[in-house]
C-alpha cells in the first residue's frame, strides 16, 4: 500500500461524516414532502365526506396510512376540513417545526 492510498482512505473517512449528513438531509425533505402529499390527499377526502354528509374526521383517519394517523390532527370547521401531519424524523422537536398543513373545502 502506498502513501497515496492511505492518503484516499483518510481523505474518505474525513469525508463520510458530510455525506451521510447530506444524505440524511435529503431524507427529510423527501420525507416532508411525502407529509404534504398526504395531508393533501387526507384533506380533500375529509371534504368529499362531508359533501356526502358522512364523517369527515374519520374519513382523513382513513386516508392516511398507519403510521401517520398517530401524528395527525384534523380540525373540521364551517365546510373546511385542515389536516396537520408531522413527518417522520430521527428528532421529535425537528419533526414539530417541519409540520406540514394542508386544507380543503366544500360550498354546502
Amino acid at each position: 500500500m502506498s502513501r497515496e492510498d492511505g492518503q484516499a482512505a483518510v481523505e474518505l473517512f474525513g469525508a463520510l461524516p458530510v455525506l451521510l449528513g447530506v444524505g440524511l438531509a435529503v431524507a427529510q425533505l423527501l420525507a416532508v414532502g411525502y407529509a404534504a402529499v398526504l395531508a393533501g390527499n387526507a384533506a380533500e377526502a375529509g371534504a368529499l365526506a362531508l359533501a356526502a354528509r358522512a364523517d369527515a374526521q374519520a374519513s382523513v383517519r382513513n386516508a392516511l396510512p398507519g403510521w401517520s394517523r398517530a401524528s395527525a390532527s384534523v380540525r373540521v370547521t364551517d365546510g373546511r376540513v385542515t389536516v396537520r401531519l408531522r413527518p417522520p424524523s430521527l428528532m421529535t422537536a425537528l419533526s414539530r417545526k417541519l409540520e406540514v398543513a394542508s386544507t380543503a373545502s366544500v360550498a354546502r
